[in-house]
């Protein structure tokens, strides 16, 4: 059984496609906002109670992909398992002007697609919680030589908070299992 039937759609109504353009409004504002080094109002996007994870991904025998590919959250070790309290910490770092792997500041560009919403409670028409899928690639260039690109998938819950779009968990899966970047001081 794949995890598509097991899933059920919201109805694809108006409501559902007003609430995915805005869903995805968030997503692309969220991007522009950590092009432009903006992490202060980056920040104001995100959960107080946020959970920022990455798993590591294996190589797996074919039929294991499901239960092993990805480390798991709290048991495993990941690229991060982080919340807002660490976010704020690394962007405060960054921002020093004495980061070592972000001296000069890396250019960086997020590219978002593919939206799609899973699941909105209580419904579309009237959503307090919204759970999204969506594609990225990000692409960050240091200096005269460094160049990566990153690739994959994100799952977002976001949570209205005073009316407002707040992000309370990421889920980020790489499209590799080695990282060949220096390090990882980009946002996903």
């Amino acid at each position: 059984m794949n995890d598509a039937a097991a899933t059920p759609r919201p109805t694809r109504d108006l409501d559902f496609y007003l609430l995915k353009e805005e869903v995805a409004a968030f997503l692309y504002e969220e991007a522009e906002l950590l092009d432009q080094r903006r992490y202060t109002a980056w920040l104001d996007l995100l959960a107080d109670d946020l959970v920022y994870f990455m798993p590591m991904r294996r190589n797996v025998k074919a039929g294991e992909h499901a239960a092993r590919e990805n480390t798991r959250e709290g048991s495993d070790i990941s690229w991060f398992e982080e919340d807002k309290w660490t976010l704020a910490k690394r962007c405060e770092q960054i921002m020093t002007g004495v980061h070592w792997a972000e001296e000069p500041l890396s250019r960086i560009c997020h590219m978002v697609s593919n939206v799609q919403l899973l699941e909105a409670l209580p419904s579309a028409a009237a959503p307090q919680t919204v759970t999204a899928r969506s594609r990225f690639l990000v692409y960050q260039n240091r200096v005269e030589t460094e160049t990566y690109i990153f690739v994959g998938k994100r799952t977002d819950t976001l949570r209205r908070v005073d009316g407002a779009w707040k992000l309370a968990r990421r889920e980020i899966i790489l499209d590799q299992n080695v990282l060949l970047a220096k390090n990882l001081t980009v946002f996903f």
